[in-house]
């Protein structure tokens, strides 16, 4: 079989029926005969969580929209995600979120490529409506689809606008459920180091908040707070010598027992609470990534998820770093489709391509 040319990208003719050619053999000896030389448009799409998101991007960085149908007002009300609701609320705003990417991108459908759609890991009701709306717009529009893991989106919002990453990297995936450290050494080659062995660091963010009785989503709100306080007080850290793994569960007890203990109610003593349980994650995450880029001699470091957007995280782990650090945008650390499609265009480049019947992996891991 001969391999695809990596400096055209192949896109599909509007004539040509995808569903004749499920195989990824088959498709590859089409793309091979039906090859334009042109930019390649990929539709992502992502609902892994309490996000509704599609954007359009160009090949693999040039984001032509993104939009991002937020339910942080509708979930603050119950301090935290509600699975039946987030899943519900996506049934309503994917669609027009589709429309509203499209209509941004100012593309018809003739001009699609690709549609991408995250597959896991999250909450099984909200990645299922994501992919069944992929699956049908794929099925009637006749394009390839591509299931991506989210966490791998997460780390390509990197190749977003004029960044360059370089191989190998190591990167470090912070979000509400995960905290896992890993090695990449190309497109689509990673090795996992190192993951939270309980609480990840943005749901330990959300419980501290909640014991500081800040709110939700609790990242924001701590950083926020953190502003008005020095971290002054002896909180632990939990540093698992021998072990590229993370644990913060230990860390959230602690911050209950001094709140227990003191009785932090005034804002001073929450800003200073805030401040040092900010720093004791700080500290962990970016002593551990340290300690592994020096052992595997690295060349950069990516950030990646929601907890990247932390500016005393950004700034912290840039200060320290002995190799240059890339971050994306807050806009691009938080769940958002162009990292899907971004994903998704190196996928397509390797010829990995699903079939129609490709299904949610609700606990899906990466390396």
């Amino acid at each position: 079989m001969p391999k695809m040319p990596s400096m055209i990208h192949f896109c599909l003719p509007p004539s040509l029926n995808y569903s004749i050619c499920q195989r990824q053999s088959e498709f590859q000896v089409v793309l091979l005969t039906y090859a334009i030389i042109r930019s390649m448009k990929i539709l992502g799409i992502e609902t892994s969580c309490d996000e509704t998101a599609a954007a359009v991007v160009e090949d693999g960085a040039n984001i032509m929209s993104s939009i991002v149908a937020s339910q942080v007002d509708i979930h603050a009300r119950y301090g935290g995600i509600v699975p039946e609701v987030a899943s519900r609320q996506h049934l309503i705003t994917a669609l027009p979120v589709v429309e509203s990417a499209m209509a941004e991108a100012k593309v018809a459908w003739q001009d699609i490529a690709v549609i991408a759609v995250t597959i896991g890991p999250g909450l099984a009701g909200s990645l299922l409506v994501g992919v069944n709306v992929a699956k049908a717009i794929a099925l009637a529009q006749g394009l390839p689809l591509i299931g991506v893991n989210h966490l791998e989106g997460h780390i390509y919002a990197n190749w977003l606008g004029h960044s360059q990453p370089v191989f190998p990297c190591l990167c470090l995936i912070v979000s509400g459920g995960h905290s896992d450290l890993v090695l990449m050494t190309g497109h689509g080659q990673f090795e996992r180091l190192g993951r939270t062995r309980d609480d990840a660091a943005g749901e330990a963010f959300d419980k501290g908040a909640r014991i500081l009785g800040l709110g939700y989503p609790g990242g924001p709100a701590i950083e926020a707070a953190a502003k008005g306080g020095v971290p002054s007080l002896p909180l632990p850290r939990a540093w698992l010598k021998g072990s590229d793994d993370f644990s913060f569960s230990g860390l959230k007890t602690a911050l209950l027992h001094l709140v227990q203990d003191k009785g932090l109610l005034d804002a001073p003593l929450v800003a200073e609470a805030a401040a040092s349980f900010q720093q004791a994650i700080v500290d962990v995450l970016v002593t551990k990534t340290m300690q592994a880029a020096e052992r595997l001699g690295v060349r950069q470091i990516l950030l990646a998820g929601g907890v990247a957007a932390n500016k005393t995280l950004g700034n912290y782990i840039t200060r320290h770093s002995p190799v240059p650090v890339l971050i994306p945008p807050p806009n691009l650390c938080t769940d958002n489709a162009a990292m899907i499609a971004a994903c998704a265009y190196y996928h397509f480049q390797s010829g990995k391509i699903d079939g129609y019947d490709i299904d949610i992996v609700a606990s899906l891991s990466l390396g």
